[in-house]
């Protein structure tokens, strides 16, 4: 009964607009299952299938890519209520080109793409505004993956480190905030260093462009 109710009353993108008397016929019309994992276990591997859709219940997911040499790059961090690989779910080649790797205790709940959007045969009345929604996150996930390639673009590593608070004052709505990444996930984001970027933090500290405190930053 704990899961059922955590299930109708989520505030994911993907169930907005519809009311919660309808999601128990929804979820049981589409099928579903969830899933516990403990930090640093793989959802789903690079070159895997993508098959179903992944909404965070509690924890924390990275999308992360290796290349030849091991080097990992974090590409996104998906949080409570966010949604992974429906890019790669909705693709006639269904593999993922990422690895998804649980960053923080999480339980997932599991959607099956195909399900999710096609209307079945009942026509019920949620899953027009099912697809709409899943179409906009799809849509908003390509917009922050654009963000992300603005910030890895600069030329320096301060270019890099600037653009990343700017991008998260601006998301925030302050020049005071909370780095949702610790040092050793902005340094694979920001595809550096872990030791360069503490060191040309703390030059910028010096300064007196940004002030910071671990993971809370201020830019001056």
């Amino acid at each position: 009964m704990k899961m059922e109710n955590k299930l109708l009353s989520l505030d994911t993108p993907l169930f907005e607009g519809i009311a919660q008397q309808d999601r128990r016929p929804m979820l049981d019309c589409i099928t579903y299952h969830t899933a516990t994992f403990s930090k640093g276990e793989i959802i789903a591997f690079e070159q895997e299938n993508m098959k179903h859709i992944g909404i965070v219940l509690s924890g924390a997911v990275d999308m992360i890519k290796e290349d030849l040499w091991g080097n990992k790059t974090l590409l996104v961090r998906m949080r409570k209520n966010e949604l992974f690989g429906e890019t790669f779910a909705c693709g006639n080649d269904s593999r993922s080109t990422v690895t998804f790797q649980v960053s923080e205790d999480a339980e997932i709940l599991f959607l099956p793409f195909d399900r999710v959007m096609r209307s079945c045969n009942m026509a019920c009345v949620f899953h027009h505004r099912l697809i709409e929604n899943m179409v906009r996150v799809i849509a908003e996930k390509n917009q922050e993956l654009i963000r992300k390639v603005e910030v890895i673009s600069k030329k320096t590593l301060r270019e890099k480190i600037l653009a990343y608070l700017s991008l998260q004052a601006e998301t925030q709505h302050s020049r005071y905030f909370e780095s949702p990444l610790g040092r050793v996930e902005l340094a694979e984001y920001l595809c550096a260093d872990r030791s360069a970027l503490t060191r040309e933090l703390a030059k910028m500290k010096k300064e007196g462009l940004i002030d910071y405190d671990r993971n809370c930053f201020r830019i001056l």
